[in-house]
């Protein structure tokens, strides 16, 4: 069992969040696609629809999340929607321009991570004590996987290494 939790991803925790600006490259039937974080390329991934993804690349998480509400959602979404955002959290932690983010992970230790939230979320997280919590399992699992394996390879599961800009733009 966990000796600690950390029931909120804000403040010194908020690179747990979906939300957390991190370039995520997401190739789904379509062109490589960069997105500014994984809430954004998680909502694009609610369609097969090429164009309509495309809006996701430059609005801020919070629009993705809203803009996501509003789509017809694809045949499969329910079938996917977990093995999706299991492949973008792992992403965000294992590439090799995030490694950063993969040190702040692991130093979460052994506590549990659970997606505290106000707004009744109870699939991705839990709500006034009640809820599944998928995105804190997933990220547990990730650092769990990432605290036990002695290569970045094995983890990126195929994710295509891409170095980071260095331009500065």
């Amino acid at each position: 069992m966990a000796s600690k939790m950390i029931n909120a991803f804000v403040g010194e925790h908020a690179f747990l969040s979906n939300f957390f600006p991190v370039d995520i490259f997401r190739e789904e039937g379509t062109p490589v696609m960069i997105f500014p974080s994984v809430e954004n390329a998680y909502q694009a991934s609610k369609t097969t629809d090429y164009k309509v993804r495309l809006a996701f690349v430059s609005i801020t998480a919070g629009q993705a999340k809203r803009l996501g509400r509003t789509l017809a959602l694809r045949e499969d979404w329910y079938a996917v929607r977990l093995r999706i955002m299991e492949e973008l959290v792992r992403q965000k932690f294992t590439a090799s321009a995030n490694r950063p983010l993969t040190q702040r992970l692991l130093a979460t230790g052994d506590a549990a991570l659970v997606e505290g939230n106000w707004w009744g979320d109870t699939f991705w997280g839990v709500c006034e004590g009640r809820g599944s919590n998928h995105l804190g399992r997933i990220l547990m699992q990730i650092r769990d996987e990432l605290a036990t394996t002695d290569t970045w390879e094995s983890l990126g599961r195929g994710i295509v290494e891409i170095e980071p800009d260095q331009s500065g733009a």
